[in-house]
């Protein structure tokens, strides 16, 4: 298990190459085996060559070595991994057009983006998440090795979390670009019922019988223009988000946890209306309107202007993709438009879990 909330992640996107459903359940088979063996700190499913140590593995004869020399040295390090579906696995390729989530669609322009089709959807997400981004690189390449050349990559993005040296108990600890607290209200994820409500699809919400017990998935792949953020005062900065920026306290608190009394301030003067965090959650609705966020930070060097190439890739998980979809446009026309761009991502379902021994993550999908 990981210490804590991961501090690096790579969210991975492939397109399936294999020509019919039989061929894609052997991909599917072969990913779950070696998440299975990457997240239980095994050697790669199958593999006869080399243990890491130099040691000939029992039995060897040649074939995949056990290991990348990446992480020697260093232990096997835990790691945890996510495979979800995108839209376009419902065309005409497999056959699962009738299996299709009520909900997923492919993601078209919402408020302020300017999307990048190098950036965008694919067959097939896989999220890692660890404690070194070195695990999440060495984790991506053991699972292309054991698809054997049927996914082809389609875009990838690494991240990081910003631990927060000021964040006390119960607080977020994670930091964004912007230098706010990212993740504040977000669902305990502790608490199973809560996550059945929020999270989880349930037998009767009308989707296919395979999807009880996944999720959907929003990635937004978010650029951040931290040159302009970082000319505007601090003061005008938290009224652009609605928190203080040290404490992560919302306008009207003390401290991050408390929750914003937006019925005792309907003019704005405390929290404006058009705050970040009072469009993204203006708390009329119950929890089963809320999602869970997670954010990770990137960089990728400098843009063709010479502007650092910095942002938030979020990912929201939700049990109705309308959730996500309400909130975006509420958010549109939102001051924080100036000063972020979303540039790629997509709409995905989560696979349910398999449920035992011999089964494979997407089992119910494409041989039921």
């Amino acid at each position: 298990m990981l210490t804590g909330p991961a501090l690096a992640c790579l969210l991975a996107a492939f397109r399936c190459r294999d020509r019919d459903r039989a061929g894609l359940a052997r991909t599917l088979r072969a990913v779950s085996a070696e998440l299975d063996a990457l997240m239980a700190g095994h050697a790669p499913a199958g593999a006869t060559g080399p243990a890491p140590s130099g040691r000939a593995a029992p039995g060897a004869t040649g074939g995949p070595v056990a290991d990348s020399a990446l992480l020697l040295g260093q232990g096997r390090q835990p790691v945890v991994a996510t495979l979800s579906v995108g839209a376009s696995l419902f065309d005409a390729r497999y056959g699962l057009a009738g299996r299709r989530p009520a909900e997923l669609v492919p993601m078209t322009a919402l408020a302020n983006d300017r999307l990048d089709p190098a950036r965008l959807h694919g067959d097939l997400l896989v999220l890692f998440q660890a404690d070194h981004p070195d695990v999440c690189v060495h984790a991506l390449r053991r699972l292309t090795a054991a698809a054997g050349g049927s996914l082809v990559p389609v875009w990838s993005q690494d991240g990081f979390a910003r631990p927060d040296a000021l964040a006390t108990r119960g607080a977020t600890g994670n930091r964004n670009l912007l230098g706010f607290k990212d993740g504040t209200g977000n669902p305990d994820a502790a608490d199973p019922a809560l996550m059945d409500r929020v999270v989880w699809v349930g037998p009767g919400d009308g989707e296919p019988a395979w999807a009880t017990g996944g999720t959907y998935v929003a990635v937004r792949l978010i650029r951040l223009f931290v040159e302009r953020w970082d000319q505007v005062p601090e003061a005008a900065q938290e009224r652009v988000m609605g928190r203080r920026k040290a404490s992560g306290a919302p306008l009207d608190g003390v401290r991050e946890t408390d929750a914003p009394r937006y019925a005792a301030d309907p003019a704005g003067a405390r929290t404006p209306l058009d705050a970040h965090i009072r469009l993204a959650n203006p708390r009329t609705a119950g929890p089963e309107k809320a999602m869970l966020r997670r954010g990770f930070n990137y960089a990728r060097g400098l843009d063709a202007g010479g502007l650092l190439d910095q942002g938030l890739a979020f990912v929201g998980y939700q049990r109705r993709l309308a959730n996500f979809l309400a909130a975006q446009e509420r958010l549109k026309g939102e001051p924080m438009e100036a000063f972020t761009r979303p540039e790629g991502g997509g709409f995905y379902f989560a696979l349910p879990g398999a449920p035992g021994p011999g089964d494979y993550l997407g089992r119910g999908l494409v041989e039921t």
